[in-house]
């Protein structure tokens, strides 16, 4: 029985968790939910799948869990802030820790778990965006296992030789093992026919809805500016220990073939599925073995078209700037991020405009593309200092 730790369980990620596991009650047990204020959704999980430890970000919304919980005759003990998620994801008895907690809020209890030599489930992708070369050194010394839940980047994984999956954290060039290129594919969003001089118009309502995958606001619109894509396109570089120029990104509108792997002798491997997140949380929980999902199998007689296209840098510029950043070094990576959080909340609170997203996110790359970031704490620092920028250029675009 695997003991298993979900950071962020209120979201969409850490929700279609528990769908897997509830289908496999004699294999993994949930040790330790955490949310950041959603205190009745938390509640229910907890009801039903009767954690040990449960823990909130919010203060009051801890006491306010705490009670309802207590009430319902509830033994889960109740835990409250950003130290409790760092503890529970390195609790001694845990086995697997899902990072499923959305930003920069992720990266210190995922580092805790990686510190811990989990076998973590990498949802956060702003783990590797903020601080990948340090975050895959700490893999590498900890004895971490680590398996991108991503579905780009999960579906790259399975294509990969074996001993590259399991080298973790020491992999060799792609090079060395015939690899000449990864091919990351994305949908292109909601917004890949609409005429370009109209995107200045785009409601929030249209932005979060994606056409085919059902995810967070935050990460629907990214994917509807394809920053999603560029952050994805960062994590690939340090997942898999690689330069920015062997990834291609591939507009692929059916969102079935979910990434490739091209092969030196011409060969093209792909991954393909529902897009349906439960399908790489299934094969992260139980790797190297395979477990079933709720997801249903592919009708091949039913797919009657797949399509592919490079994607416009004049109606995607976020992902041209963090491929940009990519090239750029960790501390423009970091600064992007940061400033493309602000930017994003504020869109979706309606103080600047959709395109302004691609302004915020360009002058703040401008100004922080030089900094340097090494530790932990010039990574945190430049973070803070970025988010403060980004919140003044809001002001002047309101």
């Amino acid at each position: 029985m695997r003991q298993v730790v979900i950071l962020g369980a209120t979201g969409s990620i850490g929700c279609s968790t528990l769908s897997v596991l509830a289908m496999h009650p004699e294999q993994f047990q949930v040790l330790a939910l955490t949310a950041s204020t959603q205190t009745s959704k938390l509640l229910a999980q907890c009801l039903a799948f009767k954690p040990r430890f449960a823990a909130m970000l919010c203060p009051l919304a801890a006491v306010t869990l705490k009670t309802e919980l207590q009430l319902q005759g509830s033994k889960t003990e109740v835990l409250a802030g950003p130290e409790a998620l760092i503890a529970l994801a390195g609790h001694p008895e845990a086995d697997i820790v899902m990072a499923a907690i959305v930003g920069a809020a992720g990266l210190l209890p995922t580092l805790a778990a990686v510190e811990q030599g989990k076998t973590v489930l990498l949802a956060n992708k702003e783990a590797l965006v903020m601080s990948g070369e340090l975050f895959m050194a700490k893999v590498q010394h900890h004895g971490t296992t680590l398996l991108p839940v991503d579905s780009e980047h999960n579906a790259i994984f399975q294509c990969l030789p074996s001993a590259f999956q399991q080298a973790q954290g020491q992999q060799p060039a792609l090079a060395e093992m015939g690899i000449a290129k990864l091919l990351l594919t994305g949908s292109g969003g909601p917004f890949l026919n609409r005429p370009i001089a109209s995107l200045a118009t785009v409601t929030v309502a249209e932005a979060i809805a994606h056409p085919n995958w059902t995810m967070g606001q935050k990460i629907s619109v990214d994917s509807a500016t394809m920053m999603n894509k560029g952050l994805e396109f960062i994590e690939a570089r340090w997942l898999f220990n690689c330069a920015p120029a062997d990834i291609e990104v591939v507009i692929h509108p059916q969102s079935i073939i979910h990434s490739m792997v091209q092969y030196t002798d011409g060969s093209v491997l792909a991954q393909l599925g529902q897009p349906d997140m439960r399908t790489p949380i299934a094969h992260a929980l139980a790797f190297p073995k395979r477990i079933s999902s709720p997801v249903a199998p592919l009708k091949f007689s039913q797919l009657t078209n797949f399509s592919f296209a490079e994607p416009e840098p004049a109606r995607y510029p976020n992902l041209y700037l963090a491929m940009a950043a990519c090239s750029a070094g960790q501390g423009a990576t970091t600064a992007l991020n940061a400033a493309n959080e602000v930017a994003v909340a504020a869109f979706i609170s309606e103080q600047i405009r959709f395109t302004d997203i691609r302004r915020l996110n360009e002058t703040c790359l401008e100004h922080f593309h030089n900094y340097a970031a090494r530790s932990l704490d010039d990574i945190v620092a430049l973070d803070l200092e970025a988010r403060a920028y980004a919140q003044q250029l809001v002001r002047t675009l309101k």
